[in-house]
């Protein structure tokens, strides 16, 4: 095992591993904020994730239950960190700039998601929120750009929504967040962290080599024509498309299908 994953030097992120599932905890009182060594930190811990044999989802969670993340740590930065600074691989909550994550990410939203918080969730690949969850973008009232969350959210939201909330800086609440697509689910604050379990439990039985296809080809489509990026899938010009066809996975679930029986993936 990757020795950034059994690292126990810092509690301000908590690491626990189980049946192919990395559960991310933030655990910085009183707001999860994130300053540069964390953020350097959490780079590390998604890149060793990516690289994995073993692990094949990944949970993102905060301990507590008033914040999931503030953000970029206000109070670092007032004491002179830099909001261009470095970040650490994978840019800021290292997983926004991280290249190649082509395995699943889940996020459980557990109460305040602001600023770089919220960034860092629309960087996963779906979104839990218990009920008493709260979303907002407030940069504009710092000063700054929530630059992440202006290039994401009106790929996500309809435009005018996404602009709302960029440009007022205001809450809103889980059943907005589900009303817009932001969120899959809304559970309680007790059992968000089981069906987060749950959820990531389904996604590991799942077939490893089309997941990676399948967020490959979300990622290249995102700013490529549909023709384009079609024949680029059809001819296997994407790495993670190629392995797909070419493994043993592939034929495994023609055979179960044929057979009536549940597929064995064995990722390769």
């Amino acid at each position: 095992m990757n020795a950034i994953l059994t690292d126990t030097s810092t509690t301000d992120i908590l690491l626990h591993q189980q049946d192919g599932i990395l559960e991310i905890s933030l655990n910085r009182p009183k707001a999860n904020a994130i300053d540069r060594a964390t953020s350097r930190r959490l780079g590390e811990i998604f890149t060793a994730f990516r690289d994995s044999t073993e692990l094949r989802v990944a949970i993102l969670r905060a301990t507590g239950e008033k914040f999931f993340s503030a953000g970029w740590d206000l109070k670092a930065a007032a004491s002179g960190e830099e909001v261009d600074g470095d970040y650490g691989i994978g840019g800021f909550g290292g997983l926004q700039e991280l290249g190649q994550m082509n395995k699943p990410v889940i996020c459980a939203v557990n109460g305040i998601c602001c600023g770089g918080g919220l960034e860092m969730a629309l960087a996963c690949d779906l979104i839990l929120a218990s009920d008493t969850a709260s979303f907002a973008l407030p940069e504009i009232r710092s000063g700054t750009v929530a630059d992440a969350a202006s290039i994401k959210l009106p790929k996500r939201i309809p435009y005018h929504v996404a602009m709302d909330l960029l440009l007022t800086g205001r809450w809103f609440d889980a059943e907005e967040a589900h009303r817009w697509g932001l969120v899959k689910q809304i559970v309680s604050q007790d059992s968000l962290q089981q069906t987060a379990w749950e959820l990531a439990r389904h996604l590991v039985s799942g077939p490893p080599l089309v997941f990676a296809a399948i967020k490959e080809v979300v990622r290249e489509a995102e700013d490529t024509k549909f023709q384009d990026m079609l024949n680029r899938v059809t001819k296997r010009q994407l790495s993670t498309v190629d392995t797909l066809y070419s493994s043993e996975d592939q034929l495994e679930g023609a055979r179960a299908f044929a057979e009536k029986r549940a597929p064995v993936w064995k990722g390769k």
